[in-house]
């Protein structure tokens, strides 16, 4: 499988990552949120669009959904999505709105890149007006994503700590007492935690190694092809309890979310 063909990092991430890990998130997002018709809506971290799209069909023709993200490429596939969202660059630290500004805050596996997430989530707190909603996503802790755990030691044992560390990155914060004291740290006082199950589904195990390989975030920006060609044939072998029948790599991936009200 050559993803090579597939374009820039963000066409990568929207072509396989988003099917295999991302869209299901997002009707689950709305509704924890609890997103209604005619609400103003801002997602932090937005990406793709994945979660701002299913906020902008639940709140109409009447309400507003604002995209933020600082990487232009990324945005450069939201856009092309739809023309009603506002999409627009900034930093989840310094978000570029008046106080009170929204109904509802949003913010979908971004928290965990953030340079200062306590900061992003005061400016969360801060964008929101009074009885509003707050929901932010971030992956669960890794040893409960069975198959990227496997990944993650097998990582370990062919190169090296440095890139297992790389690759497990995105479930830095995935412990509940944690997250909730960021939160809290926040000024978010009252906030919630509560864990959401996922699934994760690629075609092959192929597919697995061949997507990671296409981000240059993580595994690609680490590993040259004379090691991915071993990570492939290695894995092969460490994933097979989650191959099924017809080669489809399937294993879970729950999500903790951070939910709390506007004061």
């Amino acid at each position: 499988m050559n993803l090579k063909e597939a374009g820039s990092p963000a066409d990568v991430y929207e072509q396989f990552f988003v099917p295999a890990l991302f869209r299901q998130w997002g009707e689950v997002m709305v509704d924890v949120a609890g997103i209604e018709t005619r609400q103003r809506v801002l997602d932090v971290a937005c990406g793709t669009g994945v979660l701002a799209c299913a906020a902008a069909q639940r709140v109409g023709g009447g309400g507003a959904v604002t995209g933020l993200d600082p990487n232009e490429d990324m945005l450069a596939v939201a856009r092309r999505k739809s023309t009603t969202i506002e999409w627009l660059s900034g930093r989840a630290e310094a978000l570029p709105f008046n106080d009170q500004s929204f109904d509802v805050v949003v913010s979908q596996f971004g928290l965990m890149f953030f340079d200062d997430p306590v900061a992003a989530l005061r400016e969360m707190r801060r964008v929101l007006r009074p009885g509003g909603r707050l929901a932010v996503a971030v992956c669960d802790a890794l040893d409960h994503s069975p198959g990227y755990a496997v990944l993650a030691e097998l990582l370990q044992r062919l190169f090296g700590e440095a890139v297992a560390e790389a690759f497990r990155m995105p479930f830095s914060c995935g412990e509940r007492e944690s997250l909730r004291s960021q939160a809290v740290a926040s000024g978010l006082n009252e906030a919630q935690v509560t864990r959401h199950d996922g699934v994760v589904r690629f075609a092959s195990v192929e597919a697995l190694v061949a997507t990671e390989r296409a981000c240059v975030w993580t595994l690609g920006g680490l590993l040259d092809d004379g090691q991915f060609a071993r990570l492939r044939q290695e894995a092969e072998e460490s994933l097979q309890p989650f191959v099924l029948a017809d080669g489809r790599v399937e294993f879970s991936m729950p999500a903790l979310i951070v939910t709390a009200t506007g004061e």
